[in-house]
């Protein structure tokens, strides 16, 4: 396994679908047997508390506002299959408005850099859930990662705001590395994660299309090649060249 890997999700719109996706990749790590950190830059949603049970004693804007605190004591575990063979930490922000504001000042946003480091010293990949760069605290996250992955809806609004965000983040002097689609494909992804009906995570579902597609999203996103098996019926032509690297061996 290579090196850890931090790769930071930034959503182009809101509803891109961006924490779902930031989960589905993370499962997908894990079952390769992985241990994923998921750090939460959205603080407007809020959207990955939504994913984790029971009461939060520390969350994310704590621990940028609370330097002393360990990373540790942040991480809640993602419930996963015992069949996994990793796992899945999280870090959602779930505060009240007073601590949001000053997780959202420019000394706080520095210590995202910080937290990221921290969990890179302790996992295989880092994950970041980030809205569309507009606050202090998503332009932390984005510069901190390694690598910056945008994600668009497959609309004409996704395309026009992904082009709009990829400038932005150039402006910030920080790089994009490549581009996820969601709710259908468009000619400038590098990958797509389709649309399911099924409950989050639904990447460890192999009969179906779904998970090819996002194993290949998460092989684009932290530039690694995943051993996975898929049941290949049906795959080939439904994925039409977003397979992962497993599948495109077996069929080369």
């Amino acid at each position: 396994m290579s090196d850890t890997v931090s790769a930071a999700l930034v959503g182009a719109t809101g509803g891109a679908g961006t924490t779902r996706t930031t989960l589905e990749l993370a499962t997908t790590l894990a079952n390769d047997g992985r241990d994923v950190a998921v750090l939460d830059a959205a603080f407007a949603t809020q959207g990955l508390a939504d994913y984790h049970d029971g009461r939060l004693e520390t969350d994310m804007t704590a621990l940028l506002v609370e330097p002393e605190t360990p990373l540790d004591a942040g991480l809640a575990e993602f419930s996963l299959p015992e069949r996994v063979p990793g796992s899945v930490a999280c870090v959602p922000a779930s505060a009240p408005f007073e601590r949001l504001a000053r997780a959202k000042t420019a000394e706080a946003a520095r210590r995202f850099g910080t937290r990221v480091a921290e969990a890179s010293a302790a996992f295989d990949h880092v994950l970041l859930d980030v809205p569309p760069v507009a606050a202090n605290q998503a332009i932390a996250a984005a510069d901190a990662a390694q690598r910056v992955v945008t994600v668009a809806p497959a609309t004409d609004r996704g395309v026009e705001a992904n082009r709009r965000l990829r400038d932005r983040l150039a402006d910030l002097g920080i790089e994009t590395h490549a581009t996820l689609a969601t709710h259908g494909r468009f000619e400038a992804a590098d990958a797509f994660v389709p649309d399911t009906d099924a409950p989050v995570p639904a990447s460890l579902d192999t009969a179906g299309t779904f998970a090819p597609t996002v194993a290949h999203a998460a092989e684009t996103t932290v530039t690694t090649e995943l051993d996975l098996e898929f049941e290949e019926k049906g795959v080939l032509d439904s994925v039409d060249g977003f397979l992962p690297s497993s599948l495109r061996r077996l069929t080369e």
